[in-house]
C-alpha cells in the first residue's frame, strides 16, 4: 500500500511539473526555456527536477507519461474474457474524456508539432507506450493473445489516437475527440470489416497496386 501511495505522490509531481513547464514553453518558448528555470517555478531545484525528468523534453510529455502508465493499469484490470479490441476501446474513451478536453492539452500537442526537436522524443514515447499496453492486453490473467496480434491491435489503436489528434489540432479544438474516437473503433472493429468485405463495401487490392 505504501508502494502504491509513493507512486502516485510521484507522478502528482511530474505532472505538476510538466504542467509549469508547458507554460514557460508557451510564454518564453521551448529553446529559450532552461531547467533552471522551470526548477524555480516549481519549487525545486535543478537536480531535483532530473529525478523526475532526464531532460527538458521529456517534461513535455509528462503528463502524457503519467496518462500513459494508468492506462496500461486500466487495461490489464480489463476482464479476461472481454475482446481486447473493446478492451482499448473502453479504457482509451474513458481517458479521452478526462485528458483532451483541456486548453493544456491542445498547447502541448501544437508545441511538439511546431518544434523539430520534439519529434524524435514523440516517436520514442509512442513505440514505447505501444510495447507496454501491448503487452497489458496479453498479461491479463486467462488472456490467450499472441505477440503478434496484440502488437497489431496495439498499433491499429494508436494510429486512431493519432487521428483523432490531428483532426482534433485541425478543427482548432473544436472537434468532438470522443465521437471521433468512438467512430475510429467502429470503423476497424474486425468484426465490421469482416462484415464489409462480405458486403462488398471494403475495397481490397491486389498487393504492389
Amino acid at each position: 500500500m505504501a508502494e502504491g501511495l509513493r507512486e502516485r505522490t510521484r507522478r502528482a509531481v511530474r505532472a505538476e511539473i510538466a504542467r509549469v513547464a508547458l507554460g514557460l514553453f508557451a510564454e518564453r518558448g521551448f529553446d529559450e526555456t532552461t531547467v533552471d528555470e522551470i526548477a524555480q517555478a516549481a519549487g525545486l531545484t535543478k537536480r531535483s527536477f532530473f529525478r523526475y525528468f532526464p531532460a527538458k523534453e521529456d517534461a513535455v510529455f509528462g503528463g502524457v507519461d503519467v496518462t500513459g502508465e494508468q492506462v496500461v493499469e486500466d487495461i490489464r484490470a480489463r476482464p479476461a474474457d472481454e475482446d481486447p479490441w473493446q478492451s482499448l476501446h473502453q479504457v482509451l474513451s474513458r481517458w479521452e474524456r478526462q485528458i483532451h478536453t483541456s486548453e493544456q492539452t491542445l498547447a502541448s500537442l501544437r508545441l511538439i508539432e511546431s518544434t523539430p526537436s520534439l519529434h524524435a522524443r514523440l516517436y520514442q514515447k509512442r513505440a514505447q507506450w505501444r510495447r507496454h499496453v501491448s503487452d497489458a492486453l496479453r498479461d491479463r490473467p486467462g488472456v490467450r493473445l499472441d505477440s503478434f496480434d496484440a502488437e497489431l491491435l496495439t498499433n491499429a489503436a494508436a494510429a486512431i489516437l493519432d487521428t483523432v489528434s490531428q483532426e482534433w489540432l485541425r478543427s482548432d479544438g473544436t472537434a468532438d475527440r470522443a465521437a471521433l474516437l468512438d467512430r475510429a473503433f467502429a470503423f476497424l472493429h474486425p468484426a465490421a470489416i469482416i462484415r464489409g468485405q462480405k458486403a462488398g463495401t471494403v475495397e481490397t487490392r491486389p498487393a504492389g497496386r
